[in-house]
C-alpha cells in the first residue's frame, strides 16, 4: 500500500465508541493542511479534488482512511470514488462513512448482511455563543424544550451532540430511502453519559421508515471533538 503523506499521522485502527459493532472496523488519523503537500495525491493513488488545501487535506485524510479500512475488512485496497450526489460509492455488499473535522478524519465499514447502513460524523464541540446561533437550525422545539434552565456548557453540548446525531441519521438512512431530509425532520428523544443515544423520525422517509420510526446511535468524545454513530442492522424489524 502507498506511504502515507506527510499531513497525515499513523493510520489507526481502534474503537472509541462504547458498543463495538459485528464485523465493523474504524479507521482514524489526525491531518494537518499545512503540510499538504502538491504530489501527495498522486503518491497515494487518489484523485485531487478541487478546492483550497483545507478540503483537499481533509479528502484525502478521509479516502486513507476508507482505503485502509476496506483493506483490513474485505483484503482489496479500494478508494470510495464521489457519486454525482457528493456521497462516497462504496463496493458492492460494503456499508461505509467518511468523516472530517478539525484535523481528524474517519471512516468506518461493514459488510451488508451485518449493517445496512452505517453513519459517522465528527464535530468540534460548540462554544456557548455558537450553539444558541444554531440551536433554532439544528433543534425542534421539543429539542429546544429540554434546553431551557440547564447550564450554557451543557447546552452546548447538547446541541453538538444533535448536530452530530442527526448528520450520522442522514448517512446511515440517505442510501436506503434515496431521499434528502434535514435537521428537522428528526430529534434527539434521550441520551446517555455512556454515549448511547436515541433518535426518531419526524417525518415519513420510506414504506419501513416511517414518521415514529427509533432508532439507537452512540458518541464518545475525543478531546475537543464528538465522534457519532447510527448503524441500521440488517435484521432491523420491519415497520409494519
Amino acid at each position: 500500500m502507498n506511504a502515507l503523506p506527510a499531513c497525515c499521522t499513523p493510520l489507526r485502527e481502534h474503537w472509541p465508541l462504547p458498543r463495538p459493532l459485528t464485523g465493523a472496523c474504524l479507521v482514524s488519523t489526525c491531518f494537518d493542511p499545512a503540510l499538504l503537500a502538491e504530489e501527495d495525491f498522486a503518491a497515494c493513488g487518489i484523485p485531487r479534488p478541487r478546492g483550497i488545501s483545507k478540503r483537499q487535506a481533509e479528502f484525502l485524510a478521509g479516502r486513507l482512511c476508507a482505503r485502509s479500512a476496506l483493506q483490513r475488512l474485505t483484503g482489496t485496497a479500494s478508494v470510495p470514488a464521489v457519486g454525482d450526489d457528493r456521497a462516497p460509492q462504496w463496493p458492492a455488499g460494503i456499508s461505509g462513512s467518511i468523516t472530517h473535522s478539525h484535523g481528524r478524519a474517519a471512516a468506518v465499514v461493514a459488510h451488508q448482511e451485518h449493517w445496512l447502513g452505517l453513519g459517522l460524523d465528527l464535530e468540534r464541540l460548540l462554544e456557548a455563543k455558537r450553539a444558541r446561533l444554531l440551536a433554532r437550525e439544528v433543534l425542534t422545539a421539543s429539542e429546544q424544550q429540554r434546553l431551557a434552565g440547564l447550564p450554557e456548557e451543557r447546552q452546548a453540548l447538547l446541541v453538538t451532540l444533535s448536530f452530530s446525531l442527526k448528520e450520522s441519521l442522514f448517512k446511515a438512512l440517505y442510501p436506503l430511502v434515496g431521499r434528502r431530509f434535514y435537521f428537522e425532520h428528526a430529534e434527539l428523544l434521550d441520551w446517555s453519559e455512556d454515549g448511547q443515544a436515541r433518535l426518531r423520525l419526524l417525518s415519513d422517509l420510506a414504506a419501513d421508515w416511517p414518521r415514529g420510526r427509533e432508532l439507537q446511535g452512540q458518541f464518545a468524545r475525543l478531546d475537543d471533538q464528538l465522534l457519532s454513530l447510527v448503524a441500521i442492522a440488517a435484521d432491523q424489524p420491519s415497520a409494519n
